[in-house]
């Protein structure tokens, strides 16, 4: 079998100690997708040195010549779109439809940010003093640590590449090792696009050794990473010595208001897909229904009635709608938390085991699961489980449906189901989110939008739309006196 190396300097490389780790299909765990190099932090510091070498003359390329490669590399995807979502479901088992879909939201962002190339505004501003000008533009970070999950293998590392790219930075990209091979594919076709060597560079391996090696290296300058709140605590911690720059996305424990005039049906498809989509593996997942004391009854009958119904397996079948989680541990720790639900008390609707029969024999596949009757105190409703559980949680006014969607340590995405405006103008305002949806679930973000939470789920930046620029470039304020005189700001006036 092929053994996909790392990408240093424009070279394809061995990891310098010559390890290798498999990468296996999580719906058929015999089958294995691709074996790869498990690099260290000589690697790393190899892919340091040459993203450092390369900085000063990429920062100087015309900020619309570094949007060329990123179109050509677009229309590379576009081409290859069906390859990349294969591969990419039988890497990390998503169901191909999303997949597609995880593909087209990357090629999205290329285009986007390509555009940029000749924008990246900055702005003027009158002076206080004659004969004098004044404006702010970007300039590049320098060297960046992209550190990647494996949920959103396509989407989630271009939301970094094509920013810090196109603004003039270099890169060091280290992706999740449960999915090296999409990165190694998007690499691959930037690489091919005509980046210059040492711009962009790909190393495998564990984020305990790699991710750690960017964090402390004193030549990167930026750690843009997407995971736990935990792992980016950690981080956080690491560059604050060096006043290194972390963008960090992170957790969600969000949550769906059903409000007792919503269209009940629209609001069970709704949490439906927004729980059970990627197998309820989405930072934005809905995993907390908040559903009014009115309708619960009902809702909670046909959400149950819905899980039920969903069809697991192998996310290459066209008619799978919900594919396996992740990996063995995933699966461990997602039953661990259906336990701690039922020992809570809160009452088992639907689901609650693994599923081992038929196309889920050798897979880490999750039963879709809801629990009813279920208190924000309990640990299910305050956790991120991240699978393919949801809980029900019963409010008896929108005040207390406010109250229980704010009562989490995080606060990314959330939503609302009703009709009545002035409810969900009231929820929109008053619940501390980064995103917020009206009658739909909390997933969906659209690239040209910011995308970021509040709390533990992040430290302020955000991800998509302009907004992205801020993360991977400085402001920079430039004054011309054209007075022939000393001027004194503040005082000549």
């Amino acid at each position: 079998m092929e053994i996909f190396k790392n990408l240093i300097n424009g070279q394809w490389v061995p990891a310098q100690s010559g390890e290798t780790f498999e990468d296996r299909n999580p719906a058929r765990n015999s089958e294995v997708v691709g074996v790869f190099a498990k690099s260290g932090k000589p690697d790393i510091e190899a892919a340091i040195s040459a993203a450092r070498a390369a900085y000063p003359t990429w920062r100087l390329v015309p900020a619309p010549r570094r949007a060329e490669i990123l179109f050509r590399a677009g229309e590379e995807m576009i081409r290859r779109k069906e390859e990349l979502a294969q591969s990419m479901t039988r890497e990390m088992g998503k169901v191909i439809k999303e997949a597609r879909g995880d593909v087209q939201e990357a090629i999205d962002m290329v285009f986007f940010i390509a555009g940029e190339g000749r924008r990246s505004h900055g702005f003027t501003a009158p002076s206080e003093l004659p004969n004098k000008a004044a404006w702010c533009e970007r300039q590049p970070m320098g060297v960046v640590g992209a550190i990647t999950p494996w949920n959103f293998p396509s989407a989630i590392p271009i939301w970094k590449l094509a920013p810090a790219l196109v603004l003039g930075n270099t890169v060091i990209f280290k992706p999740a090792s449960d999915t090296p091979l999409t990165a190694h594919r998007l690499v691959e076709i930037l690489n091919a696009a005509g980046l210059p060597k040492g711009v962009l560079n790909l190393v495998h391996g564990p984020g305990s050794v790699c991710g750690n090696a960017l964090v402390e290296s004193d030549d990167v300058d930026l750690i843009s990473f997407t995971g736990s709140s935990e792992v980016g605590r950690h981080i956080n911690a690491g560059c604050a010595p060096s006043f290194k720059r972390v963008s960090l996305e992170m957790g969600g424990k969000n949550g769906i208001i059903v409000m007792d005039d919503a269209d009940i049906d629209l609001a069970v498809e709704g949490s439906i897909w927004g729980a059970f989509g990627t197998s309820g593996q989405r930072c934005t997942a809905s995993s907390r229904i908040i559903v009014h004391k009115a309708v619960v009854e009902e809702f909670s009958a046909k959400l149950a009635a819905r899980a039920k119904a969903l069809k697991l397996g192998d996310g290459l079948d066209e008619k799978t709608d919900v594919g396996p989680v992740i990996n063995k541990a995933a699966q461990q720790k997602i039953l661990e938390y259906i336990e701690i639900g039922k020992a809570e008390g809160a009452k088992l609707l639907a689901g609650g085991a693994a599923e081992t029969s038929g196309p889920c024999a050798d897979g880490w596949f999750v039963q879709p699961t809801v629990f009813g009757d279920v208190k924000t105190s309990m640990r299910i409703a305050q956790e991120e489980i991240f699978g393919p559980v949801t809980a029900v949680i019963p409010v008896g006014s929108l005040e207390e449906a406010i109250e229980a969607a704010n009562s989490t340590r995080y606060g990314l995405s959330a939503s609302i189901y009703t009709r009545d405006v002035n409810k969900a103008f009231h929820a929109a305002r008053d619940v501390y989110t980064g995103i917020f949806y009206f009658n739909s679930a909390t997933i969906g973000a659209e690239i040209q939008m910011p995308f970021g939470g509040t709390r533990e789920t992040g430290n302020g930046h955000r991800e998509g739309g302009t907004q992205v620029l801020d993360v991977f470039s400085e402001w920079k304020t430039v004054y011309v006196d054209f007075s022939g005189a000393l001027q004194k700001a503040q005082i000549d006036n």
